[in-house]
C-alpha cells in the first residue's frame, strides 16, 4: 500500500503538557478512527496531522513532502479539516459557508455546482439559502460536512480529518452521514481520520483504531475483537461484547472497573 502521511517520532510540548511520539502511517483510503478519553491528546494529535500545530521533533511527511514545506494553499487543496466547533461570520449565508471549502481555488468555474451536489450528499440542500446563524446545531453540522465535501470534490488521494463530527445529529443521521462521507472517500481514495467518543461507531465505519491516553498512541489495531482488552484498559471500563459472524462486534460499555457492580 501507498502511503499517505508518515508520521515519525513527531512530538509537541503544550503548556505544560506533552504529547508524542507519534509513529505510523496513513495510506490513501484508510479509514482510521482515534478513540480516547478527555484530555488524552486526540485533537493535538488531528492538528498535527492537519498541519495547524508543527512539532517541536521528528518529522512528518505528507504525499512524500515535509509538511512544513506545503504552502497553505496547496495544503487545503489536499487535506480538509472538521473541527469540533466552527464559528462564521454573522449572518453568512449557508451557501456561502460551503463555498469557502473551495476559496483556495481561483477561477473555480464549477464552484456553484459543486455546492449543491455538496449539500445533496450531505443532506442540507434544503437549507442553502437559510442564515447560517438561524441553524440548529445539527443543520450547521451538515453545513460543514458539505464544505468539507466541496473542498475536496475534485481531488483524489487526499485526506479527510473529523473532530467529533457528529454530537449534534441524531442516531439516523448519524449513520447516514457516516456512510455517505465513506461512499465520497472511496470514490476519490481519500483517507479519513475521525476523532470518536462511540466504540460501536468505530467498530462499525472504521477500518482501524488508534487508542491515544496521556498524549501518547498506546494501541493501534484493525477493527475488531483483537482490539477489545486494549479498549477496555483505555477507558478503565467492562466491555460487554456480542460477536457476529461476518460483522464487527456490539460492544456494550458497562461500569468504571473501579467500581463495585451489582
Amino acid at each position: 500500500m501507498s502511503t499517505l502521511c508518515r508520521l515519525q517520532n513527531l512530538q509537541i510540548t503544550l503548556g505544560e503538557n506533552a504529547f508524542g511520539p507519534f509513529s505510523f502511517a496513513i495510506g490513501p483510503c484508510e479509514r482510521i478512527a482515534i478513540l480516547g478519553p478527555s484530555g488524552a491528546g486526540k485533537t493535538t494529535l488531528l492538528r498535527l496531522l492537519s498541519g495547524d500545530l508543527r512539532s517541536h521533533f521528528g518529522s512528518y511527511a505528507f504525499k512524500g513532502a515535509a509538511i512544513e514545506t506545503w504552502p497553505l494553499r496547496s495544503l487545503s487543496r489536499s487535506r480538509a479539516v472538521l473541527p469540533q466547533s466552527s464559528d462564521v461570520a454573522f449572518g453568512l449565508m449557508a451557501h456561502l459557508v460551503i463555498g469557502l471549502g473551495r476559496i483556495a481555488i481561483e477561477g473555480d468555474i464549477k464552484r456553484d455546482a459543486i455546492i449543491r451536489h455538496a449539500a445533496r450528499l450531505s443532506s442540507c440542500e434544503h437549507l442553502l439559502n437559510r442564515s447560517f446563524d438561524t441553524l440548529s446545531g445539527g443543520e450547521k453540522a451538515r453545513i460543514h460536512f458539505a464544505r468539507v465535501f466541496a473542498q475536496l470534490w475534485d481531488e483524489q488521494n487526499s485526506l479527510i480529518l473529523v473532530d467529533e463530527p457528529l454530537a449534534s445529529l441524531d442516531p439516523g443521521l448519524q449513520i447516514e452521514l457516516l456512510e455517505r462521507m465513506k461512499q465520497y472517500a472511496d470514490e476519490r481514495n481519500h483517507a479519513i481520520v475521525a476523532i470518536l467518543h462511540d466504540i460501536n461507531q468505530a467498530m462499525h465505519h472504521f477500518d482501524r483504531l488508534i487508542l491515544v491516553k496521556e498524549g501518547k498512541i498506546v494501541g493501534d489495531h484493525t477493527a475488531g475483537m483483537g482490539a477489545i482488552s486494549d479498549l477496555a484498559d483505555l477507558y478503565q471500563i467492562r466491555l460487554d461484547v456480542i460477536e457476529r459472524d461476518g460483522s464487527p462486534p456490539l460492544v456494550f460499555p458497562r461500569a468504571s472497573l473501579g467500581l463495585n457492580t451489582l
